[in-house]
């Protein structure tokens, strides 16, 4: 261990980490001084912590991905072939396939590190870290199908075929099961970026407002910079600590690790080079957040012009391939669940039907370009629970325009069981066929909602209504309106295949555990 001792002549500058070396004499200290050197340097390196953590949970990431590679590649070859001794039929090359899987598994591992799919800026949230991975994963298998075929190599195209998915399948489980874990970590306050925000009041207020909803993106704040600079807090436990003359000695006092900019006609360009100068010297992550809302990362493309980070937007598109190919994909599943699910569906209209009413339920809904449809489910109300509706609107625990009961007397013992695990909705799966609905999508309004709709909250009309959607994987009934409305009109202008996926590998889990389903 070590202390500090100041040379001659020079005055130390906290947060400069090559500075701070230089200023470090060797000698032998008490494990009070030791004490004192580990509360000096959290001062003078306040991002210390959360690099430090960034490194683990890499290393972490590291370890679990080279697992799924390795059992990838080497279950190949025994589900391939039944054993490890099997090699190449070349004349040219004499290598084992246990040596292919080795060479592959170490490609693999490199691409995957070249791709950034352990970049602190995207694990953890969103879709990208997924995107890489499937990336650098067809790149490593399309790189050896091409030198295969250069070289004449003659590699089992079963191997491959094997070897690809699974490890595929095995890497997107581990950065699965990682990301939970870091998610209820930061709950705790854990595994957290302290920010430090900065810029115009109004702004600010909606970057906190937005950063506070949602715990698992993983930043703590620390506290706000604005023009005024008064004491007051921004939103609820977000002080305003100073005005933008006294940026950086807040830095060290708050110890922050990231300064989240939202603009401010008050900072000059200049004054914001200098800022960043001195996060530099720190350590510490600049972000800014532009005045764009509910947009997401494919449609916004930065270009480099005259030293200017513009920033294009494109503006949704709702016709096209990817459209046809969400169509495609629609019909599939929606008849391949029809033919698997059919023996449930008839186990559960047996069981609805004890009462003497019908097994399916129809509701007339608005969809796709503001037409009606009848959209089906399992009847899970008694059958007379239209007419008993006027005496319970008064209890409603809806969010002012729906309609919600947690304990509505209509509904059934066996249907309470339905809605509870979403399996009243499986019927929709014939809507989704007839293409009156898509597997994701806005919520189906009733025709009564639409009439009260602001003229915004008509674009979710733009594209069909879904089995699931953000809205369920979100909160369900739990939501509020403003909040159902937002989710739904980001779905509808930042609709991907990718978030497709992520939705209903999301809705599984909200069955599974549901929450806001009543």
């Amino acid at each position: 261990m070590v202390d500090f001792g100041v040379r001659s002549g020079a005055e130390p500058q906290l947060g400069t980490r090559t500075r701070v070396a230089t200023y470090i004499a060797p000698r032998r200290t008490t494990a009070e001084e030791d004490a004192t050197f580990n509360a000096l340097t959290d001062l003078v390196l306040p991002s210390r912590r959360t690099h430090d953590w960034r490194r683990a949970y890499a290393m972490r990431l590291r370890i679990t991905d080279g697992l799924a590679v390795v059992i990838a590649v080497f279950a190949a070859v025994l589900l391939r072939f039944g054993d490890t001794d099997t090699a190449l039929p070349s004349e040219f090359v004499q290598l084992g396939y246990p040596i292919i899987a080795a060479v592959i598994a170490v490609a693999w591992m490199a691409m995957l590190a070249l791709s950034g799919t352990r970049d602190h800026k995207v694990i953890g949230n969103g879709s990208t870290e997924y995107k890489r991975i499937g990336s650098a994963t067809f790149r490593t298998f399309g790189a050896f199908a091409i030198i295969a075929f250069a070289f004449k190599i003659p590699i089992a195209r079963g191997y491959l075929l094997v070897a690809l998915p699974l490890g595929l399948c095995l890497l997107l489980l581990g950065r699965w099961a990682w990301r939970s874990w870091l998610h209820r970590q930061r709950l705790q306050g854990a595994f957290v970026q302290r920010a430090l925000l900065m810029g115009e009041r109004t702004q600010l207020r909606h970057v906190a407002e937005q950063i506070q909803g949602v715990p698992s993106v993983g930043f703590q704040i620390v506290g706000a910079i604005t023009e005024s600079g008064t004491r007051n807090d921004l939103v609820p436990g977000v002080p305003v600590i100073a005005g933008f003359g006294d940026v950086v000695t807040q830095l060290d006092v708050v110890g922050a690790d990231t300064v989240i900019f939202s603009g401010s006609d008050s900072i000059s360009p200049q004054q914001m080079r200098e800022i960043g100068w001195n996060l530099e010297s720190r350590g510490i992550d600049l972000i800014v957040a532009p005045a764009l809302t509910d947009i997401a990362g494919p449609r916004i493309h930065a270009r480099p012009v005259a030293g200017l980070p513009l920033i294009y937007v494109d503006f949704p598109t709702f016709e096209g391939g990817r459209y046809l190919t969400k169509r495609a994909a629609d019909i599939v599943v929606s008849a391949l669940g029809l033919l698997l699910l059919s023996p449930l569906f008839l186990f559960i209209a047996v069981m609805v039907r004890r009462d003497g009413g019908p097994a399916l339920f129809r509701q007339e809904r608005v969809g796709l370009d503001g037409r009606s449809f009848a959209m089906l489910k399992f009847r899970t109300m008694v059958v007379d629970a239209e007419e008993r509706l006027k005496g319970l609107l008064d209890r409603t625990d809806g969010n002012g325009m729906l309609f919600k009961m947690k304990t509505d007397p209509r509904v059934t013992p066996f249907g309470r069981w339905l809605r509870r695990y979403s399996i009243d909705e499986l019927p929709q799966l014939i809507n989704v066929l007839r293409g009156d609905m898509s597997l994701v999508g806005p919520r189906p309004p009733l025709a009564s909602e639409v009439q009260r709709y602001d003229n915004h909250v008509r674009r979710r009309f733009l594209v069909k209504p879904g089995i699931t959607g953000l809205w369920q994987v979100s909160g369900r009934s739990d939501l509020s309106w403003e909040d159902s409305v937002r989710l739904d009109l980001y779905y509808v202008e930042n609709w991907s295949p990718a978030g497709d996926l992520m939705i209903l590998w999301r809705t599984v889990r909200a069955v599974i555990a549901p929450e806001g389903a009543y």
